[in-house]
Parts: structure tokens; sequence; C-alpha cells
């Protein structure tokens, strides 16, 4: 869902234009009309509004806010230069000022005169463009120490293919991470191999990599009539995987059309985005899952201190269970349980393998001899799975998500369409553990994950959490 936290900023920068504009044309009335001597509360109090002025200013408000869409404010920038972002603000308020001494003809709007519109321009101007430089000293900050970072295979070999890594390369602040080069043996690859850049993986061993490799895109720079058929095929394997594609801007090799430099994110088609990318209720799904994981954390703390107590007179051993699991796009993280099995469960894993009563890569057995007598009890009422709160709360998992995986079990995934699941955040509840859990096979459980995938929205998640209970109460398909 990491397209919604850019809506999410472009929603903030125009909420912050039409604050500006609002307070540049008080200011500018105050600072034209008003002496510093006559100036007081009571007489700004005072000023008569009427109902066909407030209309008015609406109607100038929703025409500035066209004017700085068309001028491309809202266009994500991450290559653009200080000086450009600048350079289009001026722009734009030098059309929205020309707009409003137009409308104060029009409509004979006195109090617009010289002296009014440079003052308007000024305030405006100065404050959208510092707006901006801050905003953009804040994104880069964070960029450069690893936060909001993406990961970027290319496909491609050609001169296009290097000039784009070379800028990305040249640019660390910006977030973008190469993970590698996709392309076959053809006569430029000697050029290729000079410039001191690696190729992962030719196209036959595209899906392997795709497989065991965090890819959140995967930018194309192949020619498309010659590797069509690569391209195509490129777009449907990551589509099964949920990566997003991004195509060359200049893959038809225009020579009469201007190509403006912009964002990877703006200056690219974007394709097979796997799951829903409406930033607000993104935000508000990981606002509630804060929310709830940290208010559950302290509703349970006297149970974590019980179970903990109990967990250590028990059997020896630690109290938490934690393991490495596959997070969004094959990010990996440690995810932690209370410990229901003995110390070397892992590790006698496979001397049971005969024995797993799941279906697909799942290993599940319904008497499983490693697991404790506390164990039981805490496995049957889910307590076991609380500390995930934790993950929730640091960003890892959600409350509602498909199960998180092992790295083990994900090696053993024989379909690259249930890899899908892994484009989103895992939770520690789903379809799948509202409708049965370990009873319901295996292809059945992946497309419960392809569905709330698919069908996603806050009110699902609710409907999730509120089913999660009763679930958990009856014990079905838990062992």
């Amino acid at each position: 869902m990491i397209p919604s936290k850019r809506r999410l900023l472009k929603y903030m920068a125009k909420l912050y234009d039409l604050c500006v504009l609002v307070i540049s044309f008080v200011l500018a009335g105050v600072l034209a009309y008003s002496s510093p001597r006559d100036l007081t509360f009571a007489r700004l109090m005072a000023v008569r509004i009427t109902l066909g002025h407030c209309l008015l200013f609406v109607l100038l408000l929703f025409t500035w806010h066209s004017i700085f869409t068309v001028c491309g404010l809202y266009v994500s920038k991450r290559l653009a230069k200080r000086r450009e972002h600048i350079l289009e603000v001026c722009k734009a308020t030098s059309l929205a000022s020309g707009f409003l001494f137009l409308s104060a003809k029009i409509f004979h709007i006195a109090m617009v005169d010289r002296a009014f519109l440079v003052l308007f321009w000024v305030c405006c101007t100065g404050l959208m463009a510092w707006g901006r430089v801050v905003a953009r000293s804040l994104l880069l900050s964070l960029r450069s120490r690893g936060r909001n970072a993406r990961f970027v295979l290319i496909v491609g070999t050609n001169e296009r293919a290097i000039a784009f890594a070379d800028q990305i390369l040249g640019r660390p602040e910006l977030g973008y991470n190469i993970v590698g080069f996709v392309d076959d043996d053809w006569g430029g690859m000697g050029a290729f191999e000079a410039t001191g850049h690696t190729r992962c993986c030719t196209f036959p061993g595209l899906a392997e990599f795709l497989r065991h490799n965090v890819v959140d895109e995967a930018a194309i720079y192949l020619p498309l009539r010659s590797y069509y058929e690569h391209a195509a095929d490129l777009v449907a394997l990551c589509e099964q995987h949920g990566i997003v594609i991004r195509f060359d801007s200049q893959i038809f090799n225009f020579r009469k059309t201007f190509a403006q430099e912009k964002d990877l994110d703006e200056g690219s088609l974007v394709l097979a985005v796997a799951s829903s990318t409406e930033a607000w209720p993104s935000i508000a799904k990981r606002a509630l899952d804060v929310g709830l994981s940290a208010l559950f954390l302290v509703l349970f703390a006297p149970l974590f201190a019980l179970v903990a107590l109990l967990i250590k007179c028990t059997s020896p051993g630690p109290l938490f269970f934690s393991q490495v699991r596959v997070g969004v796009n094959k990010r990996q993280f440690r995810m932690y349980k209370f410990r229901t099995m003995v110390v070397d469960a892992e590790q006698k894993q496979n001397q049971l393998l005969s024995k797993n009563e799941m279906s697909g890569p799942v290993f599940k057995i319904k008497d499983d001899p490693r697991i404790t007598t506390l164990g039981r009890v805490l496995r049957k009422t889910s307590i076991d799975e609380l500390p995930q709160l934790f993950n929730v709360l640091v960003g890892d998992m959600s409350l509602v998500g498909p199960r998180a995986m092992s790295w083990r079990d994900y090696q053993l995934f024989d379909k690259d369409w249930q890899r899908r699941r892994f484009s989103v955040k895992p939770g520690i509840t789903c379809l799948w553990q509202v409708k049965g859990r370990n009873s319901i096979p295996f292809e059945k459980w992946m497309e419960l994950d392809m569905q709330y995938i698919d069908k996603w929205s806050l009110w699902l998640d609710f409907k999730i959490l509120a089913q999660t209970l009763p679930a958990v109460l009856r014990g079905t398909g838990a062992n």
C-alpha cells in the first residue's frame, strides 16, 4: 500500500496551498489598506462579509487550485532540483495572481489594486516555496537514513537502462535501491559489463530470482518490437508477485515530443498494483493497527506476566519463540510468539515430516509431540499469538492480513500466483483464521488470501476482527 503514502503527501500539499492562499489574501488586504496604528482586532471583526463575497472567494480558491494542478505542483518529482520546484511555484502563483486581477476587473473588486496584487504574490510565493523546500529537505533526510526505500529491478542493459541506473546511484537520498539488471546475452553486453554494473539473472532465471529477493518495482528498458514477448511475460510474472511495473517513457523513441523529467512514480506507466492504493483507507488502517495494538498491549499486560510465569514454571527455555518470517515483497522480519514447544522443536521437525496433515508447504500435525502441556492451552486460545502485537506496533505486521509465513514454507511454494499474498503486510488474523484455520486445505487458504487482497476495505477488516473472537472461542482448526 505504498502508493497511499504518496497520495497522502499530495493531499497535504493541496491543503497547505489552500491555507497559504487564504492567509496571503488576508495579509495582502491588511498590509495594503491598514496602518499599524489603525489596525485593531475590533476593526477586523467589523468588516462586513456578504454571501456573495464568500461565493466569489470559494470560486477563486477552486480556480487557483486548478491552476496549481495544471502547473504540475502536485506531481511527485524526486529527481527534480530545488530550483525547479521554486520556478514552478513562481509560475503558478503568477498565473493565480493574474486570474485574481482579471476577476477583480470583471466583478469590480475595488480592493484588488496593484499594491494588493504585489503583496499577495510575494506572500503566496514565499510561503509556498518555503513549505516545499522544508518538506523536500525532510523527505530527503528520511530517505538518506534508509526510510521509505524502494527496491527497483531494471529490465534491460542498453544505454537508457544504464543512464537510468546512474541517475539513481548518483542521488542516494532519493531512496531508490537497484536490485540488479535482467537481460539475455546480446551484442552490447560487453559495453554494459564495462560500466561496472552487474546482471543478476537472465530472462529464464527471472522467476526464480523474484521468488527469493525483495523487489518493489520493475523498470522495463527493452526495445518493444524485438522483446515484446519478454516484456509481456515479465508483466504477467510481476503481476503474480504483486510487483509494480514501470515503463521507460521513451520506449517509442519520440523525436518531436518533449518528455519532462519527473519522479519515477509519475514519469512512467504503472501496472500490476496488487492491493488497494486508496490513501485515506490505507492511512486509517495503519492508524487502527497502531491504536489497537497499543491498547491491547496495555490491557493484556497482566496476562503477559501470568503467561510468562507459567511458561517459566512448566518448561525450561525462553519465554518467547522468535522466527524469521516473510513480509511485504519478501522483506524478512523477526516475529514473536509465546513459546509453546520444546526448545529444539525446529530441529525435530524433519523427523516428523511424514506425519504432516496439511497440504502444500505448511507443516501441521494434530498431536504434535513437541508441544508442551501449557502450549496446547495457549494455542487453543490463541494466546500464544499476542506478542505479535509488538510486530504490528512497529509496522512489520497488521492486525488483519494474510498469515505470516516462515522462510522455509515460502521456499516450498510451487505457484507464483500464490506469492501475491506477500504484496501486503501479513496479519495476526484474516479470512483463513475465521473460516476454520488448519481445517482448510492449503489451496483454499491461498484463495482466501487473494480474496482478501482483491476486496480489501476497512469494513472488511472490521468484519474479520469482529469474527475473530468467536472463531477463537470455538477453537475450530486450532492445534
